[in-house]
C-alpha cells in the first residue's frame, strides 16, 4: 500500500510544525503540505488533485481564522474532493462532533495530546484503510460482507476508547495481547487458555473485546466436531 497523503491544517506555526513531524514519523504516511487557514487548504486540495496526486487525508483544526472546520468539510464535499478528515481542536461542544460525524469526520482528536495518541488515532485509520482495501477488488472479493465492513469500522476505535467492562482486568488484558502478538497464525480461545491458565470463556471474553476494538481479527474455524469455533489474529498493519 502506498504512503497516505496528508495536509495539515493548522493557524498556530507551533501546532502545525508539530503535528507535521508527527505525520513524518509515521510510517506509511507522507506529508503533501501545510495550510494556515481554510482558503489555503482548500486550494492546495484543489491542486493537488488537479494535478492527479490528491491529498488523502486532512488533520483539520475546527477554529481557523477565515472559516470553520465544518464548513471546510462541507465546501471539500461540494467540490468534490473527498478526502478523509480527522478532526485536531481543542472544540469539545457535543454538538460540533455531532455536526463533524454528520459530514464524513472519521476521527476526533482533543487538543492537547500526545504523540502516542497521534500515532494511535493514525495508525487506527490506516488499518482501515487497508481493511477496507481488501475486501475489493485487490483483495480478490466481488464485495465486502457485513463482518468485513465492521472489523474495517472497529479499526478506526482504539482499545483505549473502549471502556473495559465489568470482570476484565487491565493486567489480562495485556497478557492477552503479548501473547496474540507472537501469534504468526490465528489461534482460539481454547489454545489462549490451555497457554495463560485461564477458562475458555474468560478467554474468549478478552478475545471478544479485542475483536470489538479492532485490535483482532476474527473468523469462525471449520473442520473440529460441534459447533465452528471463532479464530483470532493479531492485526498488523501491512507494508
Amino acid at each position: 500500500m502506498t504512503d497516505i497523503r496528508v495536509l495539515v491544517v493548522e493557524d498556530e506555526p507551533i501546532a502545525a510544525a508539530a503535528h507535521a513531524a508527527y505525520v513524518g514519523r509515521l510510517e506509511g504516511f507522507s506529508l503533501a503540505g501545510t495550510a494556515p487557514d481554510g482558503q489555503s487548504a482548500l486550494r492546495l486540495l484543489a491542486e493537488f488533485s488537479a494535478a492527479g496526486n490528491p491529498v488523502e487525508l486532512v488533520l483539520l483544526d475546527m477554529n481557523l481564522p477565515d472559516l470553520h472546520g465544518l464548513d471546510i468539510a462541507r465546501r471539500m464535499r461540494a467540490s468534490g474532493l473527498f478526502a478523509d478528515i480527522i478532526a485536531i481542536t481543542a472544540v469539545r461542544e457535543l454538538n460540533i462532533v455531532r455536526s463533524a460525524v454528520a459530514i464524513g469526520v472519521v476521527q476526533y482528536l482533543i487538543k492537547p495530546f500526545t504523540y502516542a495518541t497521534f500515532a494511535d488515532k493514525l495508525g487506527s485509520y490506516r488499518l482501515f484503510r487497508e481493511q477496507l482495501a481488501s475486501t475489493g477488488a485487490g483483495g480478490g472479493k466481488a464485495g465486502a460482507s457485513q463482518s468485513d465492513v465492521d472489523q474495517a469500522f472497529a479499526s478506526l476505535r482504539a482499545p483505549s476508547e473502549l471502556p473495559l467492562p465489568k470482570g476484565l482486568a487491565t493486567s489480562t488484558l495485556d497478557a492477552v495481547k503479548d501473547f496474540m502478538k507472537r501469534q504468526d497464525r490465528a489461534v482460539s480461545a481454547s489454545e489462549v487458555m490451555e497457554v495463560l491458565g485461564m477458562s475458555r470463556v474468560t478467554a474468549r471474553r478478552y478475545l471478544e473485546y479485542l475483536a470489538d476494538a479492532g485490535t483482532l481479527s476474527r473468523t469462525a474455524r471449520y473442520g473440529a466436531p460441534g459447533r465452528p469455533e471463532n479464530e483470532y489474529r493479531w492485526l498488523r498493519p501491512t507494508s
